[in-house]
């Protein structure tokens, strides 16, 4: 039985008409840039969605002016969207709990929501990374977080879509992936629209370290770029990259037609090119020789790359995955060697095979 408790009818640009749900309360945890983007999409279907935010002055702007000006700014947001940091406001009676946080907040803020959760609500991570310590996925933290009263509904959200442009309404392709197929496909039904396309799979562990990854990649792109090199090294690193994302998803359980879909090759298209990359912008950086410290610092909205990569490498040692540019950007993130150091050492490596 689908949640929607209503459905309108709409006729997408060069399509038949068809049936958009409406009517879910949907909560939506984080309201940096990803999850508000979110936010403003599921309420333009017609949900009525709580956009949970950890500093007071964004619950004030998008309440105030109907826009979140310190994450993303420029986007008019609409009344059906209600901010608060009180997460138990933001939860309680809701259809759907999404969480659009940084990784290495994911366990904390999930205890926080424990008390508040509904064994009859949908959890889904919007979070890409891998948790520092565990190694775990950000679904396995959900999970680890919530079986301690009941076993969650759960699914992942990944794909390429920055932020800006999903809330723009530009065209964009995610996956939504869950081990329970009814599940994948109550999602895909209820939060598609004409600008926002969802596909379904069950292979959670390829969708979520295809995710993660693929950040560690961007930022060694963006060194390239950095260093002023051509397009024919990140087009190398691009497909190079993607088979190291590919070996160690697979070692973990992952199917590799996953990281050729949407949630691998796609979003890693996406960030090892886009100009909104914040991963590759890192690498860009480090590329020109500026300071780790001094960039992260300097940015207001988390590079999940930079806390993805030892948890990376850490998870190919624990499968004996040779992950070679991975440990590169390790290297040049912890300052023990320069990005052209780093490059000429990917390209002396013994010859082999592709």
């Amino acid at each position: 039985m689908s949640p929607w408790s209503a459905t309108a009818n709409c006729c997408a640009p060069g399509s038949q008409t068809s049936k958009i749900p409406v009517m879910a309360i949907i909560a939506v945890i984080g309201a940096g840039s990803w999850g508000t983007a979110l936010a403003h999409t599921l309420s333009n279907i017609g949900h009525s969605v709580r956009l949970w935010a950890y500093e007071e002055e964004v619950a004030a702007s998008v309440n105030v002016n109907r826009e979140n000006t310190l994450f993303l700014p420029g986007i008019k947001l609409p009344q059906r969207i209600l901010a608060t940091t009180i997460i138990s406001q933001a939860i309680q009676g809701a259809d759907f709990v999404v969480t659009a946080i940084p990784s290495h907040v994911c366990r904390s803020v999930c205890q926080k929501m424990l008390p508040f959760l509904d064994p009859a609500m949908v959890l889904i991570s919007a979070t890409k990374g891998i948790e520092a310590g565990s190694l775990m996925r950000m679904s396995e933290v959900i999970h680890s977080a919530v079986d301690r009263r009941f076993v969650p509904q759960l699914a992942v959200l990944s794909g390429p879509s920055f932020a800006q442009e999903v809330a723009r309404g530009d065209p964009a392709a995610v996956v939504v992936a869950s081990g329970n197929r009814e599940t994948a496909r109550t999602i895909q039904e209820g939060f598609s629209s004409r600008s926002l396309r969802l596909y379904t799979s069950d292979d959670v562990i390829g969708v979520e370290l295809g995710g993660a990854i693929k950040n560690v990649i961007a930022i060694a792109a963006g060194v390239i770029e950095g260093l002023g090199l051509g397009h024919n090294p990140k087009a190398a690193l691009i497909t190079r990259g993607l088979a190291e994302m590919t070996r160690l998803a697979c070692a973990c359980g992952a199917r590799s037609e996953t990281l050729a879909g949407l949630a691998g090759m796609g979003d890693l298209v996406l960030t090892c090119t886009g100009e909104l990359s914040r991963n590759r912008r890192v690498g860009s950086e480090l590329g020109r020789g500026r300071k780790l410290d001094e960039i992260v610092g300097s940015m207001r909205m988390v590079a999940e790359g930079v806390k993805t990569t030892d948890a990376a490498v850490a998870l190919a040692e624990k499968h004996g995955i040779e992950m070679p540019i991975t440990k590169q950007v390790q290297c040049i993130l912890q300052g023990l060697i320069s990005p052209r150091e780093a490059i000429r050492q990917l390209m002396e490596r013994s010859l082999k095979p592709e």
